[in-house]
């Protein structure tokens, strides 16, 4: 069969068959207007929980001025080619040394994005006599690292310790095998859950099992921890986590991400990773600009003090009006809710559209049938106002929900 014949026959996957009635408004929605908990939406006003903006540094005065700054001197296009070749620059050696030094590791390597930064470390790291094993509920970019890993690798059940030790135990027989090393995969902060990787207990594992410690700290760096060090530092096992990896897209309100390990694992790293040998430099504006986020997190602990202080607020106040919010020990707030695709697409649109507020949601196939989950992230500059507002909102439409209101035909909004 033609490639484009199987795709086209396909209907556009999963997520994309249901493109001709989500698009524009469920999924590759538009909001305008500087980023902040109020912006438009198809021309309209609401109170928006959609973005990862946890420190309120995306519109932060002296943010905007560090970006503009950096533009107006260097442009773009600065730094030409890749860093190994022509695009080396001494801020770049800076604000790697300050992202070791406030992780409190040796030495950090710049990654020009998130995702294609957890890909190749894990491409980068692993010989095919390598073993791995990582949480059930590993991000996607995880995933696809793994993908390229042509030796074995184990899951474990979601922050099961036993499950981990059971794993540990089969890639401890293969790598004896192999003659090669372990490597443990998980999450600081999961994403979509909003609980902790259990980072204490694995660290503990070391003292049974030899294997090396990989953290995916998305969501932790800037939230979790002392003045938002992250979660291995908010487990007090810093020195037991070999590698920490951290984007910008979150805390940082930014583009790109950093790695962070001992110096000789960093340098491996600087000479061997592919996606950055061969790819531009970092631009010197988002450099720049991410030097200035860094100096605001680490002299304002006020910032993440008020993200806590909404936090606390919102979800204390779900769990007191009965909400479901699962395991969550984190900012991230998701509320659970029970339906089909039905219902969470009337329930959305009528949030939308009735009572002007903007959050995700998400169902099958990301997560069972029978489930919706409207994901809440909370940041420094919502208010309390805007929380009671939310708590409001979601008695209004859970009622609704049990009501069987929202179990009628699924609008088409892509045409709206």
């Amino acid at each position: 069969m033609d490639i484009f014949e199987r795709i086209e026959k396909n209907a556009g996957g999963p997520i994309g068959m249901y493109q001709k009635i989500s698009h524009g408004y469920f999924s590759f929605p538009k909001l305008e207007g500087d980023i902040n908990p109020r912006m438009k939406f198809r021309g309209k006003e609401v109170l928006n929980w959609s973005l990862n903006n946890y420190l309120g540094l995306a519109n932060h005065p002296e943010v905007r001025e560090a970006d503009t700054k950096g533009a107006a001197e260097f442009g773009m296009a600065a730094p030409m080619g890749a860093r190994m070749m022509s695009g080396q620059t001494k801020y770049h050696e800076e604000l790697e040394q300050q992202l070791a030094e406030f992780v409190g590791k040796e030495d950090a390597f710049l990654l020009n994005f998130g995702y294609q930064g957890m890909v190749s470390i894990i491409d980068c790291l692993l010989s095919r006599n390598d073993v791995v094993v990582y949480d059930a509920e590993a991000h996607a970019c995880i995933i696809d690292g793994l993908r390229m890993h042509i030796g074995k690798r184990f899951v474990f059940a979601h922050n099961d310790i036993d499950s981990c030790r059971k794993q540990l135990e089969h890639a401890k027989k293969v790598a004896a095998e192999t003659k090669g090393g372990i490597l443990v995969i998980t999450e600081g902060v999961f994403g979509m859950k909003g609980d902790l990787g259990i980072l204490d207990q694995i660290v503990e594992l070391k003292k049974e099992f030899d294997f090396r410690l990989l953290v995916d700290d998305a969501h932790g760096f800037g939230t979790m921890g002392p003045n938002g060090k992250g979660t291995a530092a908010h487990f007090d096992v810093v020195d037991g986590v070999d590698i920490l990896f951290n984007t910008f897209a979150k805390s940082m309100a930014g583009i790109g991400a950093f790695v962070a390990s001992h110096k000789y694992i960093i340098d491996f790293f600087r000479y061997n990773m592919r996606s950055q040998t061969y790819a531009k430099s970092l631009p010197m504006p988002m450099v720049i600009g991410a030097m200035k986020r860094l100096e605001l997190i680490k002299a304002h602990p006020e910032y993440q003090a008020k993200l806590w202080e909404i936090t606390n607020a919102l979800q204390k106040g779900f769990r007191e009006r009965g909400f479901n919010l699962g395991g969550t020990l984190s900012p991230v707030t998701p509320v659970y809710l029970k339906g089909g695709i039905p219902e969470a697409t009337n329930l959305v649109v009528d949030l939308r559209e009735n009572y002007n507020l903007f959050c995700s949601v998400v169902v099958y196939p990301v997560i069972p049938k029978g489930e919706i989950i409207l994901r809440i992230i909370p940041t420094a500059v919502h208010t309390i106002e805007d929380v009671n507002y939310t708590l409001d909102c979601f008695g209004a439409i859970r009622e609704k929900l049990e009501a069987g209101e929202y179990n009628k035909e699924v609008p088409n909004m892509a045409d709206r």
